[in-house]
């Protein structure tokens, strides 16, 4: 969907620029104007273009152009060939947007899943997925790299987990590049890459502004966000400092049912009296983001910037169907939108990224550097016991724990964690002027990522001989070290073979390194290994196994020993070709090939072989049109994707992840978006997607001796492990996971005069089409499928001058939409009790804001 608006009578082209920031913050800035605003130059460019649009002509109806930074260079969005979906400021303030899963039900080629920090389930860390291209089970700490790479401004964003979940205040506009921008953009843009892009400090005028906004959920809890930012000029106009605050409270509406669990073997009864509670998924956040733009010369340009957040949560993000049934061990009571949990759920999220981007000319070439270093640091806690339970049910679990005098014990878990991120990059790239019939953009890019992982799984009570030496009552210890190194060289050249037709090629060239090392594993009174070779045992039995005596450990980082060192290392090249073709001046066609790929690593679990880097080829054909003298704009393209050796993660023994390399699979589809500026006074956007993402290839669950992933495998083949299968895990054809066949939303918009001011209504509609939980049939008999929906989105607004109010409710009518599922453990082998995370129920919100 395109970030044209239509030009209206009134109405401002920053929009209203205004919303959110801790209250003292919002007025010492708004009280600040006037000593700042007695060095300010005249009304700035925007604001006199604004002031001009107010006598613009009732009748006139035009779409104002986008500018777009996706190739790494200005342009007009009509003119990019790619497949380009843009959020602008006015659209992102209009449809109040503020955060990604407000944004991503706009973009019909974005699918994702949510996790928390750690092992919370809560918000904090987002997995994204384009075009279909998604197998599931993403998002463990030793997992693959994400396929769709997330950026702020020049820098990225995402870590191994997931991607920072950015607040979405006083931002210019969100590009969604769908398909491989690898050549440019690297290995986490296999599938396509989100760039969000703030406003910068701007040294011409003196601005600010404040929102405060309250809302309350359907059956659930009330919140707040406050918002505000102030832009500074200085140095006579040479230089420009931006500040942005937010603090706001996210209420909650799932509740913790009190009630209890009795566990079979034992018949210990479980009470949650202690943590139950209503409306127990709630979160406060707070955050600053703060740039400064030095010119200098009029050649060179310095932006320092820094972004801070700090957010704490607490309950669970999905809700669980069993809470009333006897088959999951509770009593009878029962809740619609409610878990039973019997330990602590929160998470304590806090980074920063500090960043800073060099733009300058050497000759007539742009010369860009950027540098961003990100440090996340995140305390998490989570309820376990549906795996205590469920073991103990199928299997007898609870037999084998007890206290040091001999008696059984509670078998449920709890998990606290501990996860240190670290990434820093650099870029540096040179383009040569776009006015040239030849244009080149090259670069270089380095970054080294981290991850510093500590996971503490505790039976409350456990007898010493039971718990990992030197952590009490811990059955299982995670204490982890994860290295990713990127290094490549990147180029796209353009070349205007005639005044209408343009070839682009583009290549990466690319060196990767993962390592993973550290302790994983139960001690050794609870498990030896005998019966497994010495190089296969973990834990305590594989402390042993290497170093004999325990007085000959040497402990790491805590841990009882160093169980496992191991690391891959790759080499490669992908490349990109594209063909563009200009109809006149407001058509074109184009069609591009274009490969992405993602990086091989190690397995959580050390002992299992790694896995692979997996490969993505896209064939596209795509156009650009602006019809109706700028009135109408309809942009699409249809495409193909072939997905090689991709790899799959889902959870395996002990509820761990395990990453296998699982074939092929094949994504055909159609993406459009619209904008008509029906009158004056009505703009109606849309976008729509349609997809056929299926596997081209059996997935049988192993590697053949040459390393490719096996696909003959009917019933009755034995596996490498001497087990005889009953067929392929997933048969060719089966529809790839978490992206529904459609996805579109659309919206209008409708404003007029009332009384001294201006006045508008809105109205937004989303929907996705039914999606598979997992690839694999087995699994999905019993996870089943996430339901289709359609959300509903209302707005009503007022505003004069400089003061605007907004009533909004979200979720009108209060849809049961079902955005993910997941469980703590494999569904075949630890009991079927998943966890549904559900759209946010009705909402209802005022916001009132004011410009400076």
């Amino acid at each position: 969907m395109s970030a044209q608006h239509v030009v209206r009578k009134g109405e401002s082209r920053r929009g209203r620029a205004f919303r959110k920031i801790p209250l003292a913050v919002a007025v010492a800035l708004a009280f600040a104007a006037p000593a700042w605003a007695q060095d300010a130059k005249p009304p700035s460019p925007a604001r006199d273009a604004a002031a001009k649009d107010k006598d613009k002509d009732k009748d006139t109806r035009t779409l104002a152009t986008v500018t777009v930074t996706a190739q790494k260079r200005e342009e007009n969005l009509q003119k990019v060939p790619i497949s380009l979906q843009v959020l602008g400021s006015t659209q992102l303030e209009q449809q109040d947007v503020a955060s990604f899963s407000d944004y991503a039900k706009l973009i019909p080629s974005l699918s994702y899943g949510t996790a928390g920090g750690g092992v919370f389930s809560g918000p904090g860390f987002v997995q994204v997925y384009m075009r279909g291209v998604a197998s599931g089970g993403d998002g463990n700490h030793s997992g693959s790299q994400p396929s769709v790479g997330m950026y702020l401004d020049e820098q990225p964003i995402t870590t191994i987990q997931g991607a920072l979940d950015i607040h979405m205040y006083d931002i210019d506009r969100v590009e969604a590049l769908a398909g491989p921008q690898g050549t440019l953009y690297g290995a986490s843009s296999q599938a396509g890459t989100v760039r969000i892009i703030t406003k910068k400090p701007d040294p011409s005028g003196y601005a600010a502004g404040f929102a405060v906004e309250a809302n309350a959920i359907d059956g659930g809890g009330i919140g707040h966000v406050l918002e505000g930012f102030v832009n500074l000029p200085m140095n006579n106009n040479t230089a420009a400092v931006r500040l942005v605050g937010w603090q706001k409270h996210d209420a909650g509406w799932v509740d913790n049912l009190h009630g209890t669990r009795t566990y079979p073997t034992s018949g210990i009864v479980a009470d949650n009296a202690a943590f139950a509670r209503n409306n127990y998924n709630t979160a406060d956040t707070a955050g600053v983001r703060a740039a400064m733009r030095f010119d200098i010369a009029d050649r060179w340009t310095i932006t320092p910037q820094l972004i801070a957040q700090k957010m704490k949560a607490h309950g669970s993000a999905g809700i669980d169907p069993l809470v009333g049934s006897a088959s999951a061990g509770y009593d009878s009571s029962y809740g619609k939108t409610a878990v039973k949990h019997f330990y602590p759920e929160f998470s304590d999220d806090r980074w920063y990224q500090a960043a800073m981007t060099v733009e300058g000319k050497i000759g007539n070439f742009d010369l860009t550097y950027v540098f961003s270093h990100l440090k996340r640091d995140v305390d998490s806690a989570a309820d376990y016991s549906d795996y205590g339970y469920w073991y103990d049910a199928l299997a007898g679990y609870g037999a084998y724990f007890y206290d040091d005098s001999g008696n059984l014990i509670n078998p449920a878990q709890h998990i606290t964690a501990r996860d240190g991120y670290k990434r820093t990059s650099h870029e540096l790239r040179l383009a040569s002027p776009q006015d040239n019939r030849l244009r080149l953009v090259a670069g270089l890019f380095w970054q080294n990522q981290s991850h510093d992982i500590l996971q503490n799984y505790q039976i409350d009570g456990l007898a010493s001989v039971l718990s990992v030496s030197g952590w009490p009552d811990t059955i299982w210890l995670t204490r982890q070290n994860r290295s990713d190194q990127d290094r490549a060289v990147f180029g796209q050249l353009s070349y205007d073979l005639t005044d209408r037709l343009e070839a682009n090629i583009g290549g990466r060239w690319f060196h990767a390194r993962n390592s993973l090392k550290g302790f994983f594993g139960f001690a050794e009174g609870y498990s030896s290994q005998s019966s497994q070779p010495p190089s296969d045992r973990y834990g305590e039995a594989g402390c042993y196994a290497q170093y004999g005596a325990p007085s000959n450990w040497q402990p790491y980082k805590g841990a009882p020993c160093l169980v496992f060192d191991k690391g891959v290392k790759e080499n490669g090249s992908i490349y990109r070709a594209n063909l563009t073709f200009k109809i006149n001046d407001t058509k074109l066609v184009y069609a591009t090939w274009s490969e992405g790929y993602r990086p091989g690593g190690i397995n959580r679990r050390g002992t299992l072989p790694p896995y692979k880097s997996d490969f993505l080829t896209n064939y596209e054909a795509g156009w650009k049109t602006s019809w109706g003298n700028g009135s109408f704009i309809f942009n699409g393209a249809v495409f193909r994707e072939d997905w090689k050796d991709f790899q799959f993660s889902y959870l395996g023994q002990n509820g761990l992840t395990e990453i296998r390399n699982a074939n092929q699979a094949r994504i055909n589809g159609l993406e459009t978006d619209l904008v008509w500026a029906a009158t004056y006074n009505l703009q109606i956007t849309g976008s729509f997607a349609w997809y056929d993402a299926r596997l081209s290839a059996n997935y049988c669950g192993w590697l053949r001796p040459d390393g490719k992933p096996e696909t003959v495998c009917p019933a009755g083949t034995v596996d490498p492990n001497g087990n005889v299968v009953s067929g392929p895990q997933a048969a060719k054809g089966t529809q790839l996971p978490i992206t529904p066949r459609f996805k579109g939303s659309l919206n209008a918009r409708y404003a007029f005069d009332l009384g001294p001011g201006e006045a508008y209504w809105q109205a937004s509609l989303s929907h996705a089409g039914k999606r598979r939980v997992d690839l694999r049939a087995a699994e999905t008999a019993l996870l089943g499928y996430l339901d289709a929906y359609t959300l509903v989105d209302l707005s009503a607004g007022w505003r004069k001058d400089s003061w605007a109010i907004d009533v909004f409710l979200k979720n009108a009518f209060n849809t049961r939409a079902q955005m993910t599922r997941f469980a703590e453990c494999a569904a075949l082998t630890c009991g079927y009790e998943p966890y549904t995370v559900i759209a946010q129920p009705r909402t209802l919100g005022i916001r009132f804001s004011r410009e400076f």
